[in-house]
């Protein structure tokens, strides 16, 4: 099971051709875009839900359900927002910005469609702080947008207004929570907001607004031509379509890929990475989704279906397919521990649990690196864990406490073998 070639959604994921809008339009975007809106909002939506496309941002929730949430009319007047989360700041992800800095004019046209079907007036698409050149370069193809009539007043003559604007953060992991994203597009600290209200009923401005991934939004032009049955021909049921994997790490060949939904794990690597650094004996560990899902140890993963479902069965999941592979040469504990350092340090510190835990688990593993802990240390930790998952509003909290919990789970020995050494070596020295 392999992505054929005339599969592939992004067809210059890695910069062959030029980004600009005439090669984009060779390679099919922007191709009769006045057809797809003449579908009718309510047909779009109906085809997003029948693709199967999950979002592709990590939380993985149905994507033409989420669409639907919107309100269908203005009851006082109030216009409604898409908004592209285009912070890609988890450790490991790397796929939003091949496609912004390669494959601009798929995000924008996705924009405009997606947009439409909501009944928004505008996107704003909100760009992590440090894609310096890849905020250039997506300005640039919006300009070009523009300046060809395909969005603005009457865009891509359809008779409906629709305008992109791209707004650069400031380096901030938090305001890639969609809540905290909007508090920064409006000007204020990037910190979440409680929910209900979602951002479907009052977002950004007070106003009606989605938020999607920027892998959400690019596909969905291709998906409506080439049909929402070809999409979800990809992948088993309730993980249908294809998928832009980022493989770091003790490969051969570190590469982002588009792929089949529900390949396993060593298909994926074998046949794009060219396999595991020193044979699949070598392997350790793998965080499949970015820094924030649990860790799984090399015998459990190594058949598994790269899915949402595949990998919550083995206690892990998909996140945004950041695929970060350990060998044997790894210290896994002090990779765990200075995950815990990042999520320490991006925590907004509104929330109590998040902002004393993280400090507190981040320093516990510091000692378990080297063993100068007790073994209860151990249980105590897991518990603080437990305490900060599930308490905060956002899930920066889940994020700082499941890699812990992963490693708990998995290398337990690993962390009572170091604190035996340290005790050990102490009372060889007291002697």
């Amino acid at each position: 099971m392999s992505l054929a070639d005339k599969d592939r959604i992004f067809t210059n994921l890695y910069g062959f051709q030029d980004w600009g809008l005439k090669a984009a339009q060779a390679r099919g975007d922007w191709d009769d875009t006045k057809a797809l809106l003449a579908k009718g909002q309510d047909s779009i939506i109906d085809d997003m839900k029948a693709s199967g496309l999950r979002g592709r941002g990590g939380a993985g929730f149905p994507t033409g359900m989420k669409w639907s949430f919107m309100p269908k009319e203005s009851k006082d007047g109030r216009p409604s927002f898409l908004v592209i989360n285009a912070d890609e700041s988890e450790p490991g992800s790397c796929k939003d910005r091949e496609i912004m800095r390669h494959d601009p004019h798929k995000l924008i046209e996705g924009a405009l469609v997606a947009g439409f079907a909501m009944r928004a007036r505008a996107a704003y698409i909100y760009i992590r702080g440090e894609y310096i050149r890849e905020a250039e370069t997506l300005q640039k193809a919006i300009d070009e947008a523009y300046d060809a009539g395909l969005i603005g007043k009457n865009a891509c003559g359809s008779g409906y207004d629709y305008y992109v604007f791209l707004h650069r953060g400031a380096g901030a992991y938090i305001c890639g929570e969609e809540t905290a994203l909007i508090e920064s597009l409006e000007g204020k600290k990037g910190q979440p907001r409680l929910k209900p209200p979602f951002p479907a009923g009052a977002g950004l401005y007070g106003c009606p607004t989605t938020v999607n991934n920027v892998e959400s939004i690019a596909v969905v032009p291709t998906i409506l031509r080439r049909g929402p049955s070809w999409f979800a021909s990809f992948g088993r049921d309730k993980n249908q379509g294809t998928k832009l994997f980022q493989i770091s790490g003790h490969v051969e060949k570190p590469c982002v890929v588009e792929e089949e939904m529900s390949i396993s794990f060593r298909e994926l690597i074998e046949r794009h990475c060219g396999g595991v650094r020193g044979g699949w004996d070598n392997l350790l560990a793998v965080i499949p989704g970015g820094s924030s899902v649990p860790l799984v140890p090399a015998e459990q993963i190594m058949d598994c279906p790269m899915d949402f479902d595949g990998l919550k069965e083995l206690g892990s999941g998909l996140g945004t397919a950041a695929v970060i592979v350990m060998d044997k040469s790894t210290d896994i504990v002090r990779a765990i521990s200075r995950i815990s350092y990042f999520y320490k340090h991006e925590s907004c510190g509104q929330c109590t649990p998040c902002r004393e835990g993280t400090g507190w688990m981040w320093r516990v593993m510091k000692r378990l690196e080297t063993g100068d802990a007790d073994i209860d240390e151990i249980d105590m930790l897991q518990t603080v864990t437990k305490q900060v998952e599930g308490h905060t509003i956002c899930a920066l909290g889940d994020a700082a406490a499941w890699p812990i919990q992963g490693l708990i789970r998995h290398f337990r020995p690993e962390l009572e073998r170091r604190i035996a050494e340290r005790a050990e070596g102490l009372a060889q020295a007291a002697e």
